[in-house]
């Protein structure tokens, strides 16, 4: 057994790179340094959420776990995919093994329909049973957030496991003030999947009011080397992704973008591109076409009238052409699904100052989106993904209050974020009933600090997640037993939609200048209890005798709400920067079952540690790095072959980053992931992860 990984590594790393840090002579802090402080500065900077309350709120303060990876640490990271942006957070995990097809984020044990995804506002409700869901490259994205926990009250359906929010680059990322015209270009690779990639990134201001941006990246890779030392082919990836953004200031403080993002991946796989995958062959072109307008309105004279209005298009699409009859079907079969999204999200901000010592923020608006789902097998109907429609419409209002010495006897600052939103929904499909409801989702949270370095926190909230197309209408064969019998699909319009309940508390703390002037430390962490109703799970009937006679035991497959659930768990953060180090760990475990039988639920994982320690070296413009991904045994599970052992993944990092004379904008990161080639699996996949794995990356900005 390793279930003393954790606690070995927390205390060991820890300590060795704090004293080996610490015995470094001091940071001098003189003008004549001022400008090496530049490297250092980028890991000491205090992130603030937008996704958390839809108003910027420093993630500390905020009654809830919220996480920002900046752009910063993506490059730091030289993410191949979202699981290399994302899957270090506390209570995030991604599924469907090593091909970056078949990744499915999960956030607390919820995966599928129960996120929500965004891509700069714009949702993205492609779901498939094992086809992935996030198509997008990491090369294009400036900003990431998850907000874990019910947030239903201002996302509505789907956000009962949390929100996952990407933001994409734009002109300001590239040009500094006063620049007209910028170019960026890079090329970067890695061993363990033989993939290379290249960007080229153009963005032009010919106005102070008119910023342009145009990016492309191609990416391709190959067969995989796994830690357990097997190779999984069949796994080719051609991608190429772009993004055309604008941005206009329309008079004074009007302010309109637009946006247009593809993503194409041209694969050769298994139909299904999770877990090892089967032995057939598939041509697979998976599509996301994303255009988006915005509009606000940003005066800080202004303080009622704020308003932020977001309209946008979005189509996903997997389309599989079988090579072989290896799989369900014959050579030659044509696959087709998509997802076709028409959203609006209309807001507005109203400040007020209710006395010298308290004000509060209204945050107020609608939602309302269409999908669209077609199916279709060589040009026919598809069973398995039904044509539908659902329509959603939501409105919300949430409120921020401060008090500053509450009550005027208690010390410190008091925030209360109380919040609701209603909502109704309706599906429909051709065939069968169309199923609709209603759902209010109230939720408030709590913050006291009541020193300017303390925090103490909870927050409840009820969500909801209505059912999606593939639960409400399937139909055909799900398997047939040869001279027994069929089990068919039977659709199920009557199902009500899965709604949560979620408590939780949790306390931080917050020093600066703990040994330096410019150091600074920061820990925060919650308990949650989630309790589920009317949650949707598959109903198998399979008679046999006596009750029927071969070849006449015919059986049915529907989706039903089943008994209550409950999910309960436990996150840290935590973080040290100083002028020549930074320290960070979280810390995440999870368990779920079934109230009345006890059965094990939702996407668990084991308890988990993620360690990541960086040198700083402002002298040399640059720095290097170490983390550790330890996780214990996992046993959370009522089927012994999902089952894992506990590992210990070690990762290396450098960057140089020029600051000045002819070689500035020159960023040249190297990093070797999974050091020691370990083999380790993850939770609900039927493939090792990936082994050893050599990675590179070179970018080089040029402005006038």
């Amino acid at each position: 057994m390793q279930n003393s990984y954790i606690a070995r590594l927390t205390i060991g790393s820890w300590g060795l790179a704090l004293a080996t840090a610490l015995s470094m002579p001091a940071f001098a802090q003189d003008e004549a340094e001022s400008e090496q402080l530049a490297v250092a500065d980028q890991f000491n900077l205090d992130p603030v959420s937008i996704t958390a309350t839809r108003n910027p709120v420093a993630a500390f303060n905020y009654p809830g776990m919220v996480s920002v990876i900046d752009r910063e640490e993506m490059e730091r990271r030289q993410p191949s995919s979202m699981d290399d942006v994302l899957g270090h957070l506390p209570g995030v995990e991604f599924t469907g093994g090593p091909r970056r097809t078949g990744e499915m984020p999960s956030i607390r044990g919820f995966s599928g329909a129960d996120l929500v995804l965004l891509l700069d506002g714009a949702r993205q409700n492609f779901l498939s049973g094992h086809s992935g869901r996030l198509f997008v490259d990491p090369s294009l994205l400036r900003e990431a957030e998850v907000l874990r926990g019910s947030s239903s009250s201002l996302y509505g359906s789907g956000a009962t496991g949390g929100v996952i929010e990407l933001r994409t680059i734009g002109p300001d990322d590239i040009l500094d003030p006063g620049d007209t015209i910028g170019l960026r270009t890079g090329v970067g690779g890695q061993s363990v999947n033989r993939e290379w990639h290249a960007t080229t990134t153009a963005a032009a201001r010919p106005d102070e009011n008119v910023g342009l941006l145009a990016s492309v990246t191609r990416r391709a890779s190959g067969r995989i080397k796994l830690g357990d030392g097997n190779t999984l082919t069949n796994t080719n990836d051609d991608i190429v992704s772009g993004l055309v953004k604008t941005d206009v200031t329309l008079g004074e403080h009007h302010n309109l973008e637009a946006s247009a993002m593809f993503f194409n991946n041209d694969a050769r796989e298994p139909i299904n591109g999770q877990g090892a995958g089967g032995e057939d062959k598939v041509e697979k072109t998976i599509q996301n076409r994303t255009f988006r307008l915005s509009y606000s309105y940003d005066n800080p004279d202004e303080s009622l009238i704020n308003p932020q209005v977001t309209a946008y298009y979005t189509e996903n699409s997997v389309e599989d052409l079988r090579l072989d009859d290896l799989g369900a079907g014959p050579e030659g079969e044509r696959l087709f699904r998509r997802i076709e999204t028409l959203g609006f999200r209309g807001e507005n901000h109203s400040h007020f100052q209710l006395s010298e010592s308290s004000d509060v923020t209204f945050t107020y608006g609608m939602e309302a989106h269409r999908d669209k789902q077609t199916g279709r097998v060589d040009g026919g109907s598809r069973d398995s993904v039904p044509d539908a429609e659902s329509d959603y419409a939501g409105a919300f209002l949430q409120g921020e209050f401060s008090f500053r010495e509450p009550f005027g006897a208690l010390p410190g600052e008091f925030l209360v974020i109380p919040g609701v939103r209603y909502d109704y929904y309706k599906s429909r499909s051709d065939g069968a009933e169309d199923n609709k409801d209603t759902a209010l989702s109230p939720r408030i949270g709590a913050s006291y600090l009541p020193t300017d370095w303390s925090l103490l926190f909870a927050s409840y909230g009820e969500a909801f997640r209505a059912p999606t197309f593939g639960e409400l209408y399937p139909s055909g064969v799900h398997f047939q037993l040869p001279g027994f019998g069929v089990n068919n699909f039977v659709p199920n319009p009557d199902l009500k939609p899965q709604k949560t309940r979620t408590l939780e508390i949790g306390a931080g703390l917050d020093f600066e200048g703990i040994f330096e002037a410019r150091d600074r430390f920061q820990i925060k962490g919650s308990r949650y209890w989630t309790k589920g109703e009317d949650f949707i799970d598959v109903e198998v009937v399979q008679p046999g005798p006596p009750a029927c006679f071969p070849p006449n035991c015919n059986g049915t497959t529907q989706n039903v709400n089943v008994a209550d659930a409950k999910l309960s768990g436990n996150e840290i953060e935590a973080s040290y920067d100083h002028p020549r180090f930074r320290l960070a760990a979280n810390y995440a475990d999870i368990d779920g079952e079934n109230e009345e039988t006890g059965e094990k639920l939702g996407m668990l994982f084991p308890r988990r540690v993620n360690l990541d320690g960086t040198l700083k070296l402002p002298e040399f413009d640059s720095f290097v790095g170490w983390r550790i991904l330890a996780a214990d045994d996992f046993d959370k599970t009522d089927d012994p072959a999902e089952e894992r052992d506990g590992y210990v993944v070690h990762d290396l990092y450098a960057g140089w980053v020029p600051q000045e004379g002819s070689l500035e904008g020159l960023r040249i990161d190297v990093g070797i992931d999974n050091v020691f080639d370990k083999t380790y699996a993850q939770t609900y996949t039927g493939a090792a992860e990936p082994g050893r794995n050599f990675k590179g990356m070179v970018s080089y900005t040029l402005t006038w």
